[in-house]
C-alpha cells in the first residue's frame, strides 16, 4: 500500500491496484489500533453516494499509513459505524463551500 497526500493505493482480492481517497482516520484506544476509511476514486453513485471501506493500520515512523489490516470484530465495525456517522453528520452538503465545520450563509439557513 502507498499513500499520496490524501491518497492511499491498495491491492485488491483479485491483485489490481486501486486509487482511492481518504475519508479520515482515527485511533482507536480501546482496540489499540488505527482506523482508515476510504473509497476508491471516481466510484461515486449518480447520486452522490460512496462506498466506504475500512481497514485498520499501525502509522509508520514518518506517520504515514502503513500496511492495510482487515477489520475482524464486530466491536471495531460498531466503532467505525459511529465514527462514520458523526463524521458524515459534521459535513457541509452545499454547494457554497468545501469545509468541515461550514459556516457560509447557505448552511445557516438549513
Amino acid at each position: 500500500m502507498s499513500e499520496k497526500e490524501n491518497k492511499l493505493t491498495y491491492v485488491d482480492e483479485d491483485g489490481n491496484e486501486v486509487l482511492c481517497e481518504i475519508l479520515f482516520t482515527f485511533d482507536a484506544e480501546q482496540f489499540n489500533k488505527n482506523y482508515v476509511l476510504f473509497y476508491p476514486v471516481g466510484s461515486e453513485n449518480e447520486d452522490g453516494t460512496i462506498n466506504v471501506m475500512a481497514a485498520s493500520y499501525q502509522p509508520l515512523e514518518d506517520g504515514s499509513i502503513g500496511e492495510l489490516n482487515e477489520v475482524t470484530t464486530d466491536e471495531e465495525w460498531d466503532l467505525i459505524d459511529e465514527m462514520l456517522e458523526a463524521f458524515s453528520e459534521d459535513q457541509c452538503d452545499c454547494d457554497e463551500c468545501d469545509c468541515d465545520d461550514c459556516d457560509c450563509d447557505e448552511c445557516d439557513d438549513k
